[in-house]
C-alpha cells in the first residue's frame, strides 16, 4: 500500500551527537586519528599576545586549510559554507551542531598574521612525518617546475614607471590614496626598448602604419627578441592588479602567471621535498641550487645523484653538484649542431698543448680567453684555413675557424659521459612519471591550474599548502588508508616503481 506523505517535524530538538551521527569509516576520522596538528599551536605561539581576547584556535585554521584542499574548495567564503552543513567537517573542527564556524574574512586575517614562515615549517613539520614514517628514501632527487597562471589579467599590465609613480605618490597623501583615476587603456611602450626600424619610401602602405603594426607585435609578444636592446617584459611592464606576477608563454597565448617549483624524492611515495614559487620569468635552473641545499640540510640526506630537464643543465649548477660529489643526470645543450658546419665533436683537444685538432690534422692554437665569459677562444691560421679544401663544411669566417672551450670543460665532459650510462637512461625515464604527474594531481584536483591568491608571498603560501596536502594524502595512504578515494575523489593511491 502507499504510505502516507512524510511529515516535516524539523523543528523538535533531538538528543544526539555528532560522534553518533558521523560514521566510523569516514575520512575525516581517519584523518583525525592519523595526523595531530597540535604542533601548529607552539608553531604560531609567539606571533599572539599574551593578553586579550582569546583569538580562533590556530588548529582550527589549519584544519579549515586541510578541508579546503581535500574538497577542492576554492574560496573560503564556500568553504565557511560548506563546513557549517557537513557533519564531517563539523566533527573534525571540534564544533558542535549548535556552534557558529568562524566567519570567512577571519581566515584571511589569521593568514595574514601567520606569514609565510608558519605555512614553511607546517610544510617541513609534514614532511617530517613523512621521513619519520620511512617514506623518504633520499638516494635520488628529482627536480622540475610548472607554469601557474596568476589571478591577474593580462591587460592589467601597465608602464612599470607610471606604477611606481603613482604608488610614490599615493604614500604621500595622508590615507594613503590618490583621487581615482583611470588608468590608460593601452599605454604605449617606452620608446627605448624597441628600435622600429623605419619603413622605405615605396611602401605601399600609409606612413606611419608598419612601425606601429610592428609595436604592436613587440608588445604582444615579450619573448619575441628584438633585433637589439631586447629587455623582458617585466623590466618596464607591470600587472596593476599582481605586481609580483609577470609575463609567460602558455601555449599560443601570453598571460601572467609564476613558476611553481618542486624537489621530489627518488622513492616510490613521491614526497615533495622542497615547493618553492617564483615569478614566471625566473628559470627552473636558478633555485636548483639553493633548495637542494635546503633540502639537504633540513633533512640530513646526500643524494647519489639528481635528475632534472635541460633546463637544469647550466654550467653553474653542474660545477655545484659535481663539486659535492653528486651527480648531475641533466641534459647539457649543444650548441654546435646548430649550424651545417662541423661541431666541436669532430675536433680533438690535446690537453698537454692546450690546443685544438681540426679533422685535416691542422692545430688550432690558444687564442685569447674571455674572462667575463669563462671560456678560452682557439683559433687556427686564416691562410691554412683559407686553402683547406674542407672549409666549405668547417666555417665561413676569413679569419680562420674558431672554438670556444669553457673553463669548466673537464665538470661538463664528466656529465656528458654519464649520459651513455644505463643509470642516467633509466633516471630521465623515470623523471618523466615523477614529477609530472604530481603537477597533473595538484593541477587536475587541487586548483594550481590557477593561483586564488595574489602576491609572491600568498602564492607561496598557497603552493606549499598544496604540497602539504600532496604529501599528506600519501602519509594517509601508507597508514591505513590505502588507495581509497579522499573526499573530492583523488585517489590516495601508492604509485607504482616503473
Amino acid at each position: 500500500m502507499l504510505g502516507p506523505p512524510k511529515p516535516r517535524r524539523l523543528d523538535q530538538p533531538i538528543a544526539v551527537s555528532l560522534e553518533e551521527l558521523v560514521p566510523r569509516n569516514n575520512f575525516y576520522r581517519h584523518l583525525e586519528a592519523t595526523l595531530d596538528l597540535n604542533f601548529v599551536r607552539e608553531l604560531s605561539q609567539e606571533l599572539y599576545a599574551k593578553r586579550g581576547r582569546p583569538s580562533i584556535d590556530p588548529v582550527v585554521f589549519f584544519k579549515l586549510q586541510l578541508v579546503m584542499f581535500f574538497e577542492g574548495i576554492r574560496s573560503e567564503r564556500k568553504l565557511i559554507e560548506t563546513a557549517s552543513l557537513n557533519l564531517a567537517h563539523r566533527w573534525y573542527l571540534g564544533y558542535a551542531l549548535d556552534e557558529v564556524l568562524p566567519d570567512h574574512s577571519s581566515l584571511t586575517r589569521i593568514r595574514q598574521r601567520l606569514g609565510i614562515e608558519v605555512f614553511e615549517r607546517f610544510f617541513e613539520q609534514i614532511v617530517d612525518l613523512c621521513q619519520e614514517a620511512g617514506l623518504v628514501w633520499g638516494k635520488e632527487l628529482y627536480f622540475d617546475g610548472t607554469k601557474v597562471e596568476a589571478n591577474a589579467d593580462f591587460d592589467s599590465l601597465v608602464p612599470r614607471f607610471y606604477y611606481e609613480a603613482k604608488t610614490h605618490v599615493s604614500h604621500l597623501f595622508t590615507g594613503g590614496a590618490l583621487p581615482d583615476e583611470s588608468l590608460p587603456a593601452d599605454p604605449e611602450p617606452p620608446a627605448m626598448i624597441v628600435q622600429l626600424p623605419t619603413a622605405p619610401d615605396t611602401e605601399s602602405s600609409p606612413a606611419g602604419e608598419r612601425p606601429w603594426r610592428l609595436l604592436e607585435e613587440r608588445r604582444l609578444d615579450p619573448h619575441r627578441p628584438s633585433d637589439r636592446d631586447y629587455e623582458r617584459m617585466s623590466a618596464w611592464r607591470v600587472s596593476t592588479t599582481d605586481p609580483d606576477a609577470t609575463p609567460m608563454r602558455t601555449g599560443a597565448r601570453t598571460t601572467l602567471g609564476y613558476h611553481d617549483h618542486y624537489i621530489v624524492d627518488g622513492g616510490k611515495r613521491r614526497i615533495i621535498l622542497a615547493a618553492f614559487v617564483t615569478p614566471a620569468d625566473v628559470t627552473d635552473n636558478v633555485p636548483m641550487r639553493d633548495l637542494l641545499w635546503r633540502v639537504c640540510f633540513r633533512r640530513k640526506i646526500w643524494p647519489h645523484h639528481v635528475t632534472g630537464d635541460a633546463k637544469y643543465g647550466t654550467t653553474e649548477n653542474v660545477v655545484a653538484l659535481e663539486d659535492a660529489g653528486i651527480r648531475a643526470y641533466v641534459p647539457l645543450p649543444d650548441f654546435d649542431h646548430r649550424t651545417s658546419f662541423f661541431g666541436r665533436d669532430a675536433f680533438t683537444y690535446d690537453p698537454e698543448r692546450d690546443e685544438y685538432r681540426c679533422p685535416e690534422g691542422q692545430p688550432l692554437p690558444r687564442y685569447r680567453a674571455k674572462h667575463t665569459e669563462e671560456v678560452v677562444v682557439y683559433r687556427a691560421d686564416a691562410a691554412t684555413c683559407n686553402a683547406c679544401p674542407m672549409k666549405t663544411q668547417c666555417t665561413d669566417a676569413e679569419r680562420g675557424r674558431t672554438i670556444q672551450r669553457s673553463v669548466y670543460a673537464a665538470y661538463l665532459e664528466k656529465v656528458r659521459g654519464y649520459h651513455a650510462t644505463e643509470a642516467y637512461k633509466r633516471a630521465m625515464r623515470k623523471r618523466q612519471v615523477w614529477v609530472e604527474p604530481l603537477f597533473a594531481e595538484a593541477k587536475l584536483w587541487h586548483g594550481l591550474r590557477r593561483f586564488r591568491r595574489r602576491g609572491l608571498e600568498d602564492v607561496n603560501i598557497e603552493g606549499l599548502l598544496i604540497a602539504a596536502g600532496q604529501n599528506l594524502k600519501r602519509f594517509l595512504a601508507a597508514n591505513g588508508w590505502g588507495r581509497r578515494h579522499a573526499p573530492c575523489g583523488s585517489l590516495l593511491a601508492l604509485p607504482r616503481e616503473p
